[in-house]
């Protein structure tokens, strides 16, 4: 197993700092370069993290070649991978009984359309939910996800093993792998909102919807009593 490297601690990183920016107050400066070095630790804990997913024990075997459907019609669970060894599903919250889509979902996959570009050269990817193909391709069509493949779990059956037992309309974001002829379960998150912290929406970390993370940018932050809409009308 190779050495951990030495790493010079955040603080130090953070004293070489040289930006400045016109007419800032000292006290900014301090409390930025303070913010700097946890920046740079929470760097290094994502690294931390997503080396400890990469190397989770070896998932289970899938329980079956789920049928599903395709825009094309009938496709096996299988065929999802192309001739890639990693796949990543969103499951989304259109399942037959609702109106119209889930506004959240549909903000998720609005960034997840423009990144699948280059994403999809390195793995393959799906969004499935419960609705018939026909209501998911219209939908598809409305919102311009021309680069997402979207699938019907018509039976629910992968919706019950990988999302929720109970075939509940929630998300789910799952990863499976290929190897040889054997898939694989390597990784779903798994944080329910009893997880969530008092004041806080129940969500997973990294957050899969840029949204959010752009708007920790901003010194309003995320806010309590905003959410995304499906439309917002003329500007």
């Amino acid at each position: 197993m190779p050495d951990t490297p030495t790493l010079t601690p955040a603080q130090q990183l953070a004293a070489t700092n040289k930006a400045h920016f016109p007419n800032e107050s000292a006290e900014y400066r301090q409390a930025r370069n303070a913010l700097l070095a946890e920046e740079i630790e929470l760097r290094r804990h994502l690294e931390r993290v997503a080396a400890q997913r990469r190397a989770l024990p070896q998932g289970g075997e899938i329980l079956q070649d789920f049928e599903l459907v395709s825009e094309a019609g009938p496709i096996h669970f299988s065929n999802l991978f192309g001739d890639k060894d990693t796949l990543l599903v969103y499951s989304m919250m259109y399942g037959p009984q609702r109106k119209a889509p889930c506004p959240s979902c549909t903000s998720c996959l609005s960034g997840w359309n423009g990144t699948a570009v280059n994403l999809r050269e390195r793995v393959a990817i799906a969004v499935t939910a419960r609705s018939p193909i026909e209501r998911l391709v219209e939908y598809k069509k409305q919102r311009g996800f021309a680069n997402l493949p979207f699938v019907s779990d018509t039976s629910g059956e992968y919706t019950r093993a990988y999302v929720n037992p109970e075939d509940a309309d929630i998300p789910g974001f799952s990863v499976f792998t290929r190897q040889a002829k054997t898939i694989r379960h390597f990784y779903s998150g798994e944080m329910g909102g009893e997880m969530a912290d008092p004041g806080q929406d129940p969500r997973g970390a990294p957050d899969l919807d840029l949204l959010w993370q752009m708007l920790d940018w901003t010194p309003e932050g995320r806010g309590t009593d905003w959410y995304p809409k499906l439309g917002y009308g003329p500007k």
